[in-house]
């Protein structure tokens, strides 16, 4: 029911980028706008995720998830009626973003506290409907964008529908689960639990780490299919198929086996995860930079492919890793911190995006597409940052934060 959810999620957060052609073609939208649009969106994200953590761990978890899948596709649907920019920046970015912000803080603990030497797995099945979502959303959105008419309005009308039916159901067969330790019996206090990651230096390294994800996906969702249309004159369905189905194929098989390979070694060599993290982080940064100046689709493909598996072994282990500094009870508002610290940072990279191809459009390059590229690679740097954060985790702090059978 959770994985479900979570494609919805995901495939939901995918439909901007993937219609963003034909939306600024009705609406006359520059891509600045497109990009404000976007990290207005990550912005919501990252203000409103807190407040759903400190709300996870205090209340329903199964309330808090049903209210927030209906509220965001209710707002999908409905912004399919808007008709500019502010339009779709109330609807899209603000309204949707605010039911977006309030699933995973609450979802994550609730599997977490069920799998303790199989966590990384099941949060790998969980987080494997990220890469099944936008992935299939490529394919999907442009089949239904021509089915539908070449309508990109009826897919959100669509989409929200869809959602909608699924939170009404979560109602009758969603459960709760106990909280997560029977020594404690009350919920914790929300300055406990923030003080409790604040004071946690493991916890604020491996959120830099998230924060290098987070930034690099969100300009690749927001802008990735329509740099691959320009550049290679592509169609929405075939830009959309290979940015994202080659992307989140290769994540998909990487963070299932991630995820094994973590359980297996991680309660043997608990700084496992930190490793691994580490190394994808490293290795992922020169396919990062590699997309963005490919010549042809099929090296984009690869790079690209190269890049989601990078991505699938980091974030097979992103909430597993701070779940072993962070105790139970404060998990939902860790969860909360967390995102709002890499999508207040991350949610600048699609406005960066835009800023660069805005400025590198001239008569020889009306779409802008070497400011894309260089924006590519300037995002590289990035998983750099990331690899360092986790590296000092892996090698000063993690030993001192670690909860013993946590």
């Amino acid at each position: 029911m959770l994985a479900a959810t979570f494609f919805f999620n995901q495939a939901d957060r995918a439909l901007f980028g993937l219609l963003t052609v034909p939306i600024q073609g009705e609406l006359g939208l520059t891509d600045i706008q497109v990009g404000a649009i976007n990290t207005a969106l990550f912005a919501t994200l990252a203000v409103v995720t807190p407040f759903a953590g400190a709300l996870g761990d205090r209340f329903s978890r199964k309330w808090i998830i049903t209210v927030s899948l209906i509220g965001w596709s209710l707002f999908t649907l409905l912004t399919g009626f808007v008709g500019g920019f502010v339009g779709m920046m109330l609807f899209r970015s603000i309204a949707a973003g605010v039911g977006e912000a309030c699933y995973v803080p609450s979802a994550l603990p609730l599997l977490a506290k069920h799998h303790r030497t199989t966590r990384s797995l099941a949060l790998s099945v969980h987080q494997s409907m990220l890469y099944v979502g936008l992935f299939v959303s490529g394919a999907l959105v442009g089949a239904l964008y021509l089915a539908l008419g070449g309508s990109w309005r009826n897919v959100f009308f669509l989409f929200g529908a869809l959602g909608l039916g699924l939170g009404v159901s979560f109602i009758w067969i969603l459960k709760d689960g106990e909280r997560e330790s029977a020594t404690v019996e009350t919920p914790s206090g929300v300055w406990e639990a923030v003080k409790a990651f604040l004071s946690c230096p493991s916890a604020l390294l491996m959120t830099g780490g998230a924060t290098a994800i987070v930034a690099v996906n969100n300009a690749y969702l927001a802008w990735a299919p329509k740099f691959a249309m320009a550049k290679y004159s592509l169609s929405v369905g075939d830009a959309g198929t290979g940015t994202m189905t080659w992307h989140h194929a290769f994540a998909l098989g990487s963070i299932y086996v991630s995820g094994v390979l973590t359980d297996r070694f991680a309660m043997r060599w608990p700084r496992f995860r930190l490793g691994l993290q580490m190394t994808a982080l490293a290795l992922g940064a020169p396919a990062v930079m590699f997309f963005g100046s490919a010549s042809t689709p099929v090296l984009a493909w690869s790079a690209a492919a190269l890049y989601g598996i990078a991505r699938g072994f980091f974030e097979a282990n992103t909430h597993a890793s701070v779940f072993d500094v962070i105790e139970g009870r404060h998990r939902s508002t860790a969860c909360g911190l967390m995102a709002m610290f890499a999508f207040l940072v991350g949610s600048l990279s699609p406005l960066f995006l835009g800023f660069m191809g805005e400025r590198a459009k001239c008569a020889a390059d009306p779409s802008g597409i070497a400011g894309f590229g260089a924006g590519f690679a300037y995002l590289g740097a990035f998983y750099i940052m990331g690899a360092a954060c986790m590296a000092i985790a892996f090698f000063k702090t993690f030993r001192k934060d670690r909860i013993a059978n946590g």
